[in-house]
């Protein structure tokens, strides 16, 4: 009696450990291939850079270009990698918890086609971010791995699914917490007993493995904010209503295509789309013409530079961001909008801090959270991944009461938007973007 209890035992812990392994695997390669892709997304935005400051002209014919080859490349055989990726992991999650396959979603082709789709669309200068993508590239990584589980009964697809995409957060922000909020609030909107150990491990491992290579770096480096006082109450309150507004516009505006199918530019976009990506590529190129080249990529760059010599932008930064990531979004390109979506806040910061009467880094902290939180609708995602780049406990108040002034402002205006959009990847034909096809 005694010895197939200690063999079951054994048998047990075997595949316990099998399991672990399995997980530890799949969480390094998720966290490794998230820092490939931003240091390919680094390296696309300086080439772009250093070689449209000596050509200012060419954005004007390589842009559309790119846009185009990018578009016909996905439509032709990368169906599913088009747009955020955070959108497809939601749908993902649904999906496989009825069963129902999602390699068309998540799977290793989507996840090396995001990335080199995603830094090729750079190289271009669109608006777009990588931290969505690194979304769907995690979790396209975790659910791959699924198979290989001792026993794929212990842990479900869809919670590998959520841990990958949470995993991806956490390693393109390098903000653990973010990831398990995001998790939390937009992928799976509730934690189980049995999916918070994955989801842990998970994200502690890949954010190993980006900071490991990497560093304990800041996204947008650091904050430096001192002496907040009272005054920045109405600060506080004007910008949450403010980027409540502007993001619930945004957000409404994104979702354009998806509401109103049968308007006559999204009939064009469906039956023409590497046609309408070059139109879109376009258009990218004039904004960045027009900004003096401050609209051009996700961001970072001008965002970075603003935050470390604490100094303001011209007044149409904002807008030209804003117009540049709408467009890009439009043209079908495998890009994000969380990069964007903080440099329009951060413009909006640095103009508005005129205007109050404040330094410059605390407004464009405000207007980061708000921005961000009133398009994503997430806001203790979007105060968590602000408050790691603040080194002054005082704001951390202001973040969350603006984020969620913001949220609240915003869900009068759009649906929430990540949630949107994912019905379009569960129906039968996802008419809202690119003609999509089923993978084998």
């Amino acid at each position: 009696m005694i010895k197939p209890l200690l063999l079951l035992r054994r048998r047990f812990a075997s595949l316990r450990w099998r399991t672990r392994v399995t997980l530890w695997v799949a969480a390094t390669l998720a966290g490794l291939l998230v820092v490939l892709f931003a240091r390919l997304a680094d390296l696309a935005l300086t080439q772009f850079a250093q070689h449209t400051a000596e050509r200012p002209w060419l954005p004007f014919i390589y842009t559309p270009l790119v846009g185009m080859l990018v578009v016909w490349l996905t439509t032709r055989f990368f169906v599913g990698a088009q747009g955020s990726g955070i959108p497809q992991v939601i749908a993902a999650t649904r999906l496989a918890h009825k069963g129902a396959p999602v390699n068309h979603l998540v799977s290793l082709r989507i996840a090396f086609a995001k990335i080199g789709l995603g830094t090729l669309a750079l190289t271009g200068g669109f608006s777009a971010g990588r931290e969505g993508p690194s979304v769907q590239v995690a979790a396209s990584i975790m659910h791959f791995f699924h198979r290989y589980l001792p026993n794929a009964r212990i842990i479900r697809s869809e919670d590998l699914i959520l841990a990958g995409g949470a995993a991806g957060i956490a390693a393109a922000f390098n903000t653990p917490l973010a990831g398990i909020a995001f998790a939390v609030e937009e992928l799976g909107r509730k934690l189980e007993t049995r999916t918070s150990g994955v989801l842990l491990s998970t994200i502690i491992l890949s954010g190993m493995v980006a900071i490991a290579l990497q560093g304990n770096y800041n996204y947008f480096g650091h904050f430096n904010v001192q002496e907040i006082t009272l005054d920045i109450a109405l600060a506080t309150l004007a910008t949450g209503v403010g980027c409540g507004l502007l993001g619930g516009l945004f957000s409404r505006m994104l979702l354009w295509p998806q509401r109103h199918r049968r308007f006559i530019v999204w009939e064009w976009r469906r039956t023409h789309p590497v046609w309408f990506a070059g139109a879109c590529g376009l258009l990218v190129a004039i904004l960045g013409w027009l900004s003096g080249g401050m609209s051009f990529g996700s961001g970072y760059g001008i965002t970075t530079h603003i935050i470390a010599s604490d100094t303001g932008l011209p007044w149409h930064a904002p807008v030209t961001r804003f117009l540049a990531t709408l467009v890009t979004y439009f043209s079908g390109i495998p890009g994000g909008i969380f990069a964007p979506s903080l440099a329009v806040g951060a413009a909006v910061g640095a103009n508005a801090a005129d205007f109050f009467g404040l330094a410059v880094q605390p407004m464009i902290a405000l207007c980061m959270v708000g921005f961000l939180a009133a398009v994503t609708q997430s806001p203790i995602t979007s105060a968590i991944i602000v408050m790691e780049m603040i080194d002054s406990h005082g704001m951390v108040i202001s973040l969350m009461a603006v984020a969620l002034i913001a949220k609240a402002v915003s869900s009068r205006i759009s649906p929430e938007l990540y949630q949107q959009m994912a019905r379009a990847f569960l129906q039968p034909s996802n008419d809202s973007a690119t003609p999509r096809k089923e993978n084998p």
